[in-house]
């Protein structure tokens, strides 16, 4: 008896202290800072617990999650049935002070109270709220804890002021209805419906100009989704109406396994309206409409669009909400639409159209075909001198482009054909790396009329050129070139900024015909030319072989002064320049049996076809100097005979000296 006493005092005792410590105002002192540290490590805040009393049947807790945030729980409960009966008053004033416990910015106050009844099996929530100054009810219902129902209605919400809530500034305004009516939210048992009103929406103009830069007219816009819910499916519409947009969709929706079948429509009057949701800085007006059918194993988005007053459609398949397939047709794209969209100075005009078949859009695999063509295009040549700050104007400018490209094994393979009334362009393949962005490709370039292209070289030119080469981009940039040209051929190539080329058998009178330059020299020219582009700076070393001079003034007056005919002469030797930009500095050294023609530092201006040049002429032993300034076509010619006519006055003394010596003697 005395072991049973032991024990059931003992259990007496530990009941006893229970009973202190959890129902006494001595007790609840005791576990007070407990229970206040743990919300403090649940919370992230320095919260308060103000007030905790309990006792067998009523509760009270004040909380103080910051100074301004207070929440009130009161009420009455049943210990041994489990059940609940509290009223509870949520103040928070100041919500920019709860972003520990949030995780997300906010600011401003939100108010909610009401009561929950019931018991751990079933519980009812039952409250009001002015969240975003709205006049809002909602009753909620739990199984084991687990919502069951949900019944909400939110009369008048501003949306200015749920965007302030946000820290978002007032883009826009609205009042904001919200109907949800969910009788039962099981899984796979779904029953209810979700009605959504905006009313008297307007946007912001001044706010969206000074953050985006946007400038919209005056805008109003209302939204309305209405959707039901049944068992695992959704059936819902959706309107968002206004004078700039209208976007709508209804369907059907599964969202467990995932299911979709619907349609939608997109009428854009003015696309910068949605730069702040997309991001993306484009213009101009868009339609859009199409359905989306499938799986998430396997699902089709179809449409149709009339993107820069086009023909558009497509088909693209998602496997796992990842690109799969994709086909695509774009007809009569009008090319000065797209650069306004895209914010692009009209710099051409043209139809263009596009074929997409791509079979494989996994990147990784990449595999398909894309064929474009360009007609009627027409280049902006006011524009185009303008930018580029052309001295003469750009002449009009017609073409039209092909390309077509092979998508296989992470390489795109292009054939580009490109012609104009300035120049044709051809490419037979053109192979571009995706995972590492190089790039190999051929190329052939045909002028016919080199004049043409005076407002970028700014020199005239006479006469077409054709070339060919190949480039290569990866690290390093390098070019190569091949023409064959003026009777005899020039190879280049390009690394980076260092470019070399070699001129092999040239002709000089073709190549003074070329660039309209007297033609007074004709030869066999071999050379090599190396030249930075960056620097706009290089050297040029070439060697003349079988020269013979034509008609010119500067061997008529050797042939009047030195009484030699150097036209009959051949002649061979070196000529060497050094160029810094348009200025050429150039020297010519050549030779025959019996002559010699000199000249050092040559001044030449490739821009302004200036010319000031002395030459040194020795004739057969008689020497001459002549000097040529001016315009390289008609420069001013000046001589220097002194040292010829000297020695011509020699002779003639002595042979008169001669004669009278024969008369005396």
């Amino acid at each position: 008896m005395k072991i049973v006493s032991w024990i059931v005092g003992v259990m007496v005792s530990l009941l006893l202290v229970v009973y202190v410590l959890a129902f006494t105002a001595f007790g609840n002192g005791l576990l007070q800072p407990t229970i206040e540290s743990k919300i403090q490590a649940a919370t992230k805040l320095d919260a308060k617990l103000q007030t905790f009393s309990l006792s067998m049947s009523h509760i009270k807790i004040v909380l103080a999650l910051s100074k301004d945030n207070m929440i009130v729980i009161e009420g009455d409960y049943s210990l041994f049935a489990q059940s609940f009966a509290l009223d509870y008053n949520v103040k928070l004033e100041a919500l920019q002070a709860l972003q520990a416990l949030t995780q997300t910015p906010l600011q401003g106050s939100l108010h909610t109270d009401g009561k929950v009844v019931g018991d751990m099996a079933f519980l009812q929530v039952n409250g009001k709220s002015d969240v975003a100054k709205s006049a809002t009810t909602y009753h909620v219902e739990l199984t084991d804890l687990n919502p069951t129902s949900i019944i909400a209605k939110i009369e008048n919400a501003r949306l200015e002021a749920l965007l302030f809530m946000l820290k978002q500034k007032a883009y826009a305004s609205a009042a904001i209805d919200l109907n949800v009516n969910f009788k039962n939210i099981h899984p796979h048992h779904l029953n209810g419906d979700i009605k959504f009103i905006t009313l008297h929406g307007k946007l912001a103009p001044d706010v969206l100009k000074k953050d985006f830069n946007i400038t919209i007219p005056r805008t109003a816009f209302a939204m309305n989704l209405d959707a039901k819910l049944h068992g695992d499916d959704v059936d819902y519409s959706y309107l968002l109406d206004s004078n700039l947009a209208k976007v709508t969709s209804s369907g059907k929706v599964r969202p467990e396994p995932l299911q979709v079948a619907l349609k939608y429509a997109l009428n854009v009057k003015e696309l910068a309206l949605l730069k702040p949701i997309s991001g993306a800085d484009v213009r101009g007006a868009l339609k859009l409409n199409g359905e989306v059918k499938g799986s998430k194993e396997k699902m089709n988005v179809s449409g149709q669009s009339d993107i820069a007053a086009s023909s558009t459609t497509f088909l693209a398949t998602l496997k796992n909400f990842a690109p799969a397939t994709l086909q695509a047709k774009i007809r009569h794209l009008k090319l000065q639409k797209l650069l306004y969209m895209v914010k692009q100075p009209h710099f051409t005009d043209g139809l263009f159209d596009l074929d997409v078949n791509i079979a494989n859009a996994n990147v990784k695999k990449l595999q398909g075909v894309v064929t474009s063509t360009i007609r009627q295009g027409r280049v902006d040549n006011a524009y185009i001198t303008k930018a580029y700050s052309f001295k003469s104007m750009m002449p009009r400018t017609r073409f039209d482009a092909k390309t077509y490209t092979k998508l296989q094994a992470g390489i795109a393979d292009t054939k580009v054909d490109f012609n104009s009334n300035l120049a044709n362009f051809d490419i037979q393949s053109a192979k571009f790396k995706l995972n590492d962005a190089s790039l190999v490709s051929d190329y052939s370039v045909k002028v016919a009329d080199l004049n043409k292209l005076y407002f970028a070289t700014e020199r005239h030119l006479k006469g077409g050129i054709t070339a060919k080469g190949e480039l290569r981009k990866a690290k390093d940039l390098d070019f190569t070139m091949h023409s064959d040209i003026a009777g005899g051929a020039v190879d280049a190539k390009l690394h980076n900024d260092d470019f070399h080329a070699t001129l092999a058998s040239l002709n000089t009178l073709k190549i003074l015909d070329i660039l309209i330059y007297p033609k007074i020299f004709d030869a066999a020219i071999d050379g090599v030319l190396d030249y930075n582009l960056v620097k706009q700076s290089g050297a040029f070393d070439g060697k003349l072989t079988q020269g013979l001079f034509t008609k010119n003034q500067v061997l008529d007056l050797t042939k009047q002064y030195a009484r030699i005919d150097l036209y009959k002469q051949r002649f061979q030797g070196d000529v060497n320049a050094k160029i810094r930009q348009e200025h050429i500095l150039a020297s010519l050294n050549l030779k025959s049996n019996t002559s010699s023609i000199v000249t050092k530092n040559t001044k030449l201006n490739s821009k302004t076809q200036q010319i000031d040049s002395k030459i040194a002429i020795n004739a057969n032993g008689n020497p001459i100097n002549i000097g040529l300034k001016g315009n390289v076509s008609r420069p001013k010619v000046s001589i220097d005979a002194n040292k010829l006519m000297k020695k011509e006055a020699t002779k003639a003394v002595k042979k008169q000296l001669g004669k009278l010596f024969d008369k005396l003697f």
